[in-house]
């Protein structure tokens, strides 16, 4: 236990201090810097975006710098298009910045683009409209929104270098092969409390540090909604396998990262924000797919009914959206 509570905060001191998910921007760069990226090698590597020091001091420079600390600290820069206390940089790691955590850079070269999700072509702005309304639980801003152009203002600056409308590596989650056993719920709840309880919590509901929300919740109220795309097991288990725990990606077995993935998200968390009248007609509608838990009944409870509004509206102080 003692083991387990230094690790917790030494981690915790590495989130808030500048680890993986924090690196702040180093003052005194020139007016006139360039940032300097590097392009993915004939291998196939990884697209590196630029640090964080060749940021340009200057109007845009200014806009980017804000786009950076919204990504990393959204609820405390966004709060009035955010239902919850989680950041980009939870499911973005290192604040957008690493491979195979679907960077900010590769988002930027990838769009506009068609999402069969809402099914017409979304710009970047749009897209990320999805993201503050799904795994924010939150409501999208509007186009043109200040929040939302300091964010392609910090996406933009991030993919300089980055190659435009050609396959990039590292751009997406990873897409783990089938399991060799299918998922399990017991294997799960073994692994996430032997990897990921010490961070997440044994109750999944995260930890605070100085009352800083720095390990997000993974299921619950103030956890992302059942319309995020982290409630399809196959993309939260690519997600764990190349990123979790944090600091040690890819040392999970796919099995592993299956079956913590099925774990996680075969809890209830806030509902769908397309809410079709019932669980039935909203997993018809939004959720026909194998990978989604969403209206499937899991230690006899039907996942999805019992979920608190979307939007934020139970949380103490929130408004409704």
């Amino acid at each position: 236990m003692k083991t387990g509570t230094a690790f917790m905060l030494a981690a915790a001191t590495a989130v808030v201090a500048g680890g993986l998910s924090y690196r702040f921007a180093r003052a005194g760069a020139s007016a006139t810097a360039r940032p300097a990226a590097v392009a993915p090698a004939a291998t196939g590597s990884a697209f590196v975006p630029p640090p964080d020091s060749t940021m340009p001091n200057d109007e845009f420079g200014k806009m980017v710098r804000l786009g950076q600390q919204i990504f990393r600290h959204t609820a405390a820069y966004a709060p009035q298009y955010t239902g919850n206390g989680l950041s980009c940089a939870n499911c973005h790691i290192d604040a957008g910045r690493l491979a195979h955590s679907a960077p900010l850079w590769a988002a930027y070269v990838s769009y506009p683009a068609y999402r069969s999700k809402n099914k017409h072509v979304n710009t970047l702005q749009e897209r990320m409209q999805g993201c503050f309304r799904y795994s924010m639980n939150g409501k999208a801003p509007p186009l043109g929104d200040s929040v939302l152009v300091a964010l392609e203002s910090y996406a933009y600056w991030l993919a300089t270098g980055a190659p435009v409308n050609k396959p990039i590596a590292g751009r997406n989650y990873p897409k783990l092969p089938a399991p060799a056993q299918a998922p399990d719920f017991a294997r799960g709840a073994q692994l996430f409390s032997q990897h990921c309880a010490v961070c997440h919590g044994a109750d999944g509901q995260g930890q605070r540090a100085a009352g800083v929300l720095v390990f997000p919740p993974v299921w619950g109220p103030e956890s992302f909604n059942w319309g995020a795309g982290m409630g399809d097991v196959d993309k939260a288990a690519g997600f764990v396998k190349a990123n979790m725990p944090l600091g040690l990606g890819n040392t999970l077995s796919d099995q592993d990262a299956w079956d913590v993935a099925l774990f996680v998200d075969s809890h209830e968390r806030p509902q769908d924000p397309r809410f079709a009248g019932s669980v039935e007609q909203t997993r018809t509608r939004y959720h026909d797919s194998a990978m989604s838990m969403y209206g499937k009944t899991v230690n006899g409870v039907q996942l999805g009914r019992h979920s608190v509004p979307s939007g934020g509206s139970t949380r103490p102080g929130a408004t409704p959206r």
